[in-house]
């Protein structure tokens, strides 16, 4: 079946530049799952259905790769000063901790976590789940559900069970620490390795496989370098965080090493690795080392994911987008939150880059559709995504722009990026498939998804009274911004 769009603005892609361009009153056609046409002059006589999308954008869809598989926890945990009582205690992690959720309450969560993604106009994902209300990390059997839910909505992704060596907690006198189980990060890396072998390629392609080891300093040296092997020996990405925060590199420097010096010596720094957040190098207004190169290994990767949205709420940011890009790091992005709203995720970008350099020309809204479109491609080693183009996969967004709220449109980028939100896609196809019309997951009864997850939510939320060090209620732990009303 051939479908032609047409739209008010059309984001095309130029290969002699390897960019994006704009049409005006443009074109895009699609046959079956790939792309034959962008641009004008195409016969709408010659389709089998012709979709006029109005003053719109249509554009790539937008890859994330650090995209959030879960229920909405930064609601809980992105405004405590104090973050001890949202982690595990030490008492509890030797008792045997046990999951919040069963199997199947589980893969809800992540279908109802990926149905999030595809509304904002995500087609490619890389999910991320929190751990701290599993019994250690993820199964495979987590991964098996979740690659067909992802199935059922069309979304693809790049999905392996997570794993780690060890665990953070608190002491019983409110001590950070780490609460050690190497033989949980083998059996765990086992499993990812038997996932990957499983499933890459499955569903006509839309799963691929990935190793998805959690943040750098809950891994042993041991683990990172069989993870090293075994990235080679499969032929597939490696995800790791790290470069994110302060107490990881203050955790690194006991232990005598740097994030950087870690990941070499163990064979990780390299094309196959993707690196969500990346921010804490030298030279960092936050970091006592001077720059040192950085920058240099960061450009061997295939990747830093970086998550303005997210880390804004953490206080934190990438203090030079441009700098990260003039030398040659590719840079792609992840939303890690909820809403996964990657249009304010570039927006925040934008605005962050402004205030930590203080140049209004910096991160340019240009460039961080570029990181949400072509960088995620390149970081993927895909030439087939991120970009509207005969013969690229039919991936397509659109964005409508005749909101009463959106106001006029200026440059369709700049005016997306400030003027609208998720809530504004209207469109979204999926390897010729559409999974979202008129803003609607098809076939879902969306009421009874959103009661059922609220239920989850108010689960996960009790369960912490269980783990904290000093056993508070929930009401401590979590006090409203207002009182109750008498």
């Amino acid at each position: 079946m051939r479908t032609l769009i047409t739209a008010s603005h059309v984001v095309g892609y130029d290969p002699r530049a390897d960019d994006h361009v704009l049409i005006r009153d443009g074109q895009v056609v699609y046959e079956d799952t790939r792309i034959v046409h962008v641009g004008h002059g195409y016969d709408p006589a010659a389709c089998d259905r012709v979709v006029d999308a109005g003053r719109a954008l249509v554009g790539p869809g937008f890859i994330d790769l650090d995209a959030l598989a879960d229920i909405d926890h930064a609601l809980l945990d992105t405004w405590h000063a104090d973050d001890r009582g949202l982690q595990w205690s030490e008492e509890y992690a030797l008792r045997g901790p046990r999951a919040v959720f069963d199997a199947e309450e589980r893969e809800f969560v992540r279908s109802y976590a990926l149905g999030q993604l595809i509304r904002n106009g995500i087609t490619t994902a890389m999910p991320i789940a929190a751990e701290t209300h599993s019994d250690w990390a993820e199964t495979y059997d987590d991964m098996a559900r979740a690659a067909d839910a992802a199935a059922r909505l069309g979304l693809r992704v790049y999905l392996g069970p997570s794993y780690r060596s060890a665990v953070p907690v608190v002491t019983a006198d409110g001590t950070p620490a780490l609460h050690h189980r190497p033989e949980k990060g083998e059996e765990g890396l086992a499993d990812a390795i038997r996932f990957v072998r499983d499933f890459d390629g499955a569903h006509d392609g839309l799963v691929r496989g990935a190793l998805l080891p959690c943040r750098i300093e809950t891994l042993t040296p041991e683990l990172m370098r069989a993870t090293a092997r075994a990235a080679g020996e499969l032929d597939c990405l490696v995800r790791l965080h790290c470069l994110q925060g302060t107490g990881e590199l203050r955790r690194l420097a006991a232990r005598g090493t740097t994030p950087l010096a870690l990941l070499a010596e163990t064979g990780l720094l390299g094309p196959r690795l993707l690196v969500p957040h990346g921010i804490y190098i030298g030279g960092h207004s936050e970091v006592d080392t001077p720059y040192a190169g950085e920058l240099d290994a960061l450009a061997t990767l295939a990747g830093i994911v970086h998550c303005p949205h997210t880390m804004v709420r953490y206080g934190a940011a990438l203090e030079d987008f441009d700098r990260y890009r003039a030398a040659g790091v590719t840079m792609a992005m992840g939303t890690d939150s909820f809403p996964p709203d990657m249009i304010r995720n570039m927006d925040y970008g934008t605005n962050l880059s402004k205030l930590t350099t203080r140049r209004p020309d910096a991160g340019s809204a240009a460039d961080y559709y570029r990181a949400a479109t072509l960088g995620g491609a390149r970081a993927l080693g895909r030439d087939d995504l991120g970009r509207l183009a005969p013969g690229a996969l039919a991936d397509l967004v659109v964005v409508r722009l005749d909101a009463p709220r959106t106001g006029p449109v200026d440059d369709p980028i700049r005016t997306l990026l400030m003027n609208t939100s998720g809530a504004d896609v209207d469109t979204v196809v999926i390897n010729g498939r559409t999974v979202l019309r008129s803003g609607i997951l098809p076939g879902l009864d969306e009421r009874a998804r959103s009661d059922r997850a609220q239920a989850l939510f108010d689960r996960m939320k009790a369960a912490y009274s269980g783990r904290d060090h000093l056993r508070r209620p929930t009401s401590e732990l979590f006090p409203p911004s207002f009182p109750a009303a008498p």
